[in-house]
């Protein structure tokens, strides 16, 4: 039989408390999520009780860096757009398991996992640009707006055109309306012409950023929502809905039955004048 004096049995238990102290769960499903330079670390999972996160970010081959925001936080996403002021280089980042914010710790390293390399000129997903419509006889014309970004430079925040500015162009597709046959140009400028439609046709238009200086996947935006020319040859039953239609000819009609009781009213009205006139007339003596 062993005996365990009591001084060394705390001793052995004080030992397997702090080890457990330090034991925080690693992070998982470290993710970059970027839209128009919008950049967000998220991860998993929720942290318990007992333990926080912490975020540490670098340019690849530089020291490392902190968002204050991020440091022995319960959240489980990191806001670093401001942070990745250079978007023509790549940048990594660790999670740390973190004790709470106010504890203290004696440990020197803690439990981490490191994201995947981000690269934000070449990985930011480009948003879906608007765009307004104007048709003419001869042609149609798109006018699109660029989309705008997460980043500030002199008070000003920029489109996605002031980040790429001739790397950027757009890509429309259009094909005639209730047709599944498409056709696409790409244009370098905002204000897009598109000619040789058949006239009186609808045409119903997409637009994407394209910067074809990226990879292959990540080449194209967003895209557009569809709007569409209306059709000069439209019937009245393609422009308006039959419940329109039948709603405009139920007060049509209401509008006759109207007019009609009136006049038959006024019609009586006027007989009855008439006859009380007639019968008021002294006869003359003969």
């Amino acid at each position: 039989m062993v005996t365990i004096r009591l001084p060394a049995a705390l001793f052995v238990i004080f030992l397997l408390t702090h080890s457990a102290s330090g034991s925080y769960p690693r992070a998982q499903n470290v993710t970059w999520r970027s839209t128009n330079f919008k950049t967000i670390l998220t991860w998993e999972p929720k942290p318990s009780a007992n333990y926080s996160y912490t975020v540490e970010f670098s340019a690849i081959g530089r020291d490392k860096e902190r968002n204050p925001h991020c440091i022995r936080s319960t959240a489980t996403m990191c806001d670093l757009s401001e942070f990745l002021t250079d978007l023509s280089i790549c940048y990594t980042a660790d999670v740390l398991s973190t004790p709470l914010l106010g504890e203290l710790t004696e440990l020197t390293e803690f439990p981490n996992t490191a994201s995947s390399r981000f690269c934000p000129s070449k990985d930011t997903e480009i948003g879906r640009p608007d765009f307004k419509l104007t048709k003419d006889k001869k042609k149609t014309t798109l006018y699109v707006s660029d989309p705008i970004t997460a980043l500030f430079k002199d008070g000003h925040q920029q489109t996605i055109r002031d980040i790429f500015s001739d790397q950027l162009q757009y890509k429309v597709t259009y094909r005639r309306n209730k047709s599944t046959g498409k056709k696409v140009l790409y244009s370098k400028s905002n204000v897009i012409e598109v000619k040789d439609l058949d006239q009186g046709e609808s045409y119903c238009f997409n637009v994407q950023a394209y910067i074809p200086s990226r990879d292959t996947d990540k080449q194209l935006g967003e895209m557009s929502q569809t709007q569409c020319t209306k059709d000069d040859n439209q019937s009245i039953f393609e422009v308006y809905s039959i419940g329109v239609i039948a709603a405009a000819i139920f007060l049509i009609l209401l509008l006759i039955g109207f007019i009609i009781t009136i006049t038959v009213v006024c019609i009586k009205r006027r007989k009855k004048a008439l006859q009380k006139e007639k019968e008021e007339v002294p006869l003359n003596r003969v």
